[in-house]
């Protein structure tokens, strides 16, 4: 077995790493950037190297770095996690050249299997069913139109080095196809350093399964069953469980062996996840399931099959790398129970899910279900990386149990003053097409206005919060309306509100003017008199919704624009974003340049309204 181990990650894999591994008594060194310097993950480890600036491109991303910081530290193996360099094949290939235990595939698997075009490709070779699609070679924007309407809309664009829904884009009809496709290459290639894409038929009842499968350098390859992460925001994964719901046993066999046939056609070794997109219109079925891409590295939603199966992945990993066979064969894994992970964010629904950074000054998930996080109060949410906060884990004896149990972890959460998606999460997992497994890749889309329109808290929860504001002395602003009834203007979240407070109401225990209610969390605050409205998008003027990089400018100053047209794109925590036009008018004043940085709040562009 290892005796020492560098983590290649940050922020909650970091940490989970770190926890099996100081549970098998390995030491651990972990790697920073300046960003990072105070960072969980950093604390947590025996050891921590600073390996650079803050951008994950001087920093994380920079392989040299890595090998030199576990040389220096004289550590035996390097995990890479996921994300950053856990599926390129060269960092692979330049750990094990420099001597050291590569805790993940070999090489060669990662290079067959990270490209979507080659693995599917191989998969055919293989005989595992794959999507229709186009595979080639020739990426101009003429061959690849065509081969899209070859196909027949809706198709999907995806980048052939991709993960993580970055460098994806839904086209419905070809007029919209060449736009797609420049912002999907453009994504891919500042995500990935490769702007190729490749096309799929879109299917419109998607499930997303996936299967864990698991190998060693022995030729064994086990799975431990599929997990189904069909709810999807913009391709991004929000909430997954397994087992699959409405997975039959002829189904599960059928896929699970599927998966272990893909492994093996490429030797694999350590952990791997085979993708799967279902055609769900009228239930899983064998015959309507199709191998989609395999994902060379542990996976995000890999606890959710921990709960499941009662085994420590990390743990599988760690056994493995060290030359030990599988700790169990096919016949010793079973399902038992059911389990469901959130993934908790630091992003506004209320504002199309931006990101949200700053210092969490309140944190707390409570200690009702497992949480994997990097962070803690008075932690930072940077802007230089994924705003992954946590995830939460619940599990039960059956669906209903582990969904009630994600339900309570979450409406309990509180997040401030950093925004996260906690109360999107509860109201996702109540909908009642979620608690009847009645699910598929496009539910959060469709019903997109009852679980994104900002609630407001109750009442009850108004009024306990503004008479613990009142306590002991009086609150500013307030007059007696009637005998037994007293009211006063306050501030929720920066929005004058009048509440009305029965005489004898009781207090809430919280003086600090938070109200946490259903996984949100409002600021009350004592009234401050009129006139704080902020200048925005009702009056023209458009403004940074957050620190980024400008990537396109779309418009000049003169320019007549129509309500909804896409005015400037901004690059920020790895994604873009599109800023558009609230109505028609005229562009009187642009404040933006391609390749320009600016802050969150900083005027961009100006719209006059058509008279």
């Amino acid at each position: 077995m290892l005796q020492s181990l560098l983590i290649a990650n940050r922020g909650e894999i970091a940490c989970r790493i770190i926890r099996t591994a100081r549970r098998m008594g390995i030491r651990t060194v972990a790697v920073y950037s300046d960003a990072d310097a105070t960072a969980m993950h950093v604390r947590e480890a025996d050891a921590a190297v600073r390996i650079g600036p803050s951008p994950a491109r001087e920093s994380y991303l920079v392989g040299e770095k890595i090998i030199a910081a576990a040389l220096q530290t004289g550590v035996d193996a390097i995990h890479p996690g996921y994300g950053f360099l856990s599926e390129n094949a060269d960092f692979a290939k330049s750990v094990i050249d420099a001597g050291l235990i590569w805790v993940g595939p070999n090489p060669d698997s990662i290079r067959e299997m990270g490209l979507k075009d080659a693995a599917k490709q191989r998969m055919i070779d293989a005989g595992v069913p794959v999507t229709p699609g186009y595979l080639g070679a020739d990426q101009t924007p003429e061959r690849l139109s065509a081969e899209a309407a070859k196909i027949g809309y809706p198709v999907l664009i995806k980048a052939v080095a991709g993960g993580g829904g970055k460098g994806m884009r839904r086209v419905n009809e070809i007029a919209d196809f060449g736009d797609a496709l420049l912002s999907c290459q453009r994504e891919a290639a500042s995500s990935f350093g490769n702007s190729d894409v490749l096309i799929e038929k879109y299917i419109l009842s998607p499930r997303h399964i996936e299967v864990q499968v698991f190998g060693d350098s022995y030729g064994n390859v086990v799975h431990l069953f599929e997990r189904d992460c069909s709810l999807q925001r913009r391709h991004q994964k929000v909430i997954e469980e397994a087992p699959a719901p409405g997975m039959d046993t002829v189904t599960r066999d059928s896929i699970c062996q599927a998966a272990v046939k893909a492994a093996k056609a490429v030797e694999y070794v350590g952990a791997g996840t085979i993708e799967f997109i279902a055609d769900a219109s009228d239930g899983l079925r064998a015959d309507r399931i199709w191998f989609m891409e395999m994902n060379t590295r542990l996976q995000v939603e890999h606890p959710v099959t921990e709960e499941i199966t009662g085994q420590d992945l990390v743990e599988w990993q760690l056994q493995v790398a060290s030359g030990e066979p599988l700790p169990k064969t096919q016949n010793e894994l079973a399902i038992q129970g059911w389990a469901m992970e959130a993934r908790l964010y630091a992003e506004d629904p209320a504002k199309g899910f931006l990101p949200s950074i700053g210092r969490l000054e309140r944190f707390d998930l409570g200690s009702a279900a497992r949480v994997d996080t990097g962070v803690e109060q008075g932690s930072e949410i940077s802007p230089f990386y994924d705003p992954m906060i946590a995830k939460v884990i619940a599990c039960g004896t059956d669906r209903e149990m582990a969904r009630k149990s994600l339900v309570a972890a979450l409406e309990g959460a509180i997040v401030w003053p950093v925004r996260s998606n906690a109360g999107f999460l509860v109201l996702l997992l109540d909908h009642p097409a979620f608690v009847k497994a009645a699910i598929d890749t496009g539910l959060i889309a469709r019903e997109s206005v009852a679980l994104m329109s900002p609630p407001r808290p109750s009442a009850d929860a108004l009024a306990s919060a503004a008479r613990a504001l009142a306590a002991p002395g009086p609150i500013s602003g307030f007059r007696l309306n009637a005998a037994r009834r007293d009211s006063g203007t306050f501030l929720l979240d920066g929005a004058e509100i009048e509440i009305a407070l029965p005489e004898d109401g009781e207090s809430s225990t919280r003086s600090d003017g938070l109200i946490a209610e259903r996984g949100q969390v409002w600021h009350l605050g004592a009234w401050r008199g009129s006139g704080h409205a902020a200048g925005g998008a009702a009056d023209g003027a458009i403004l940074s919704p957050m620190p980024g990089r400008i990537i396109a400018v779309d418009v000049a100053v003169g320019n007549a624009v129509k309500a909804g047209q896409k005015l400037v794109t901004l690059e920020a925590m790895k994604m873009e974003h599109s800023l558009a036009a609230p109505f028609a008018g005229t562009v009187t004043h642009l404040n933006a340049s391609e390749g320009g940085q600016v802050t969150e709040g900083v005027l961009l562009v100006r719209i006059e309204r058509l008279v």
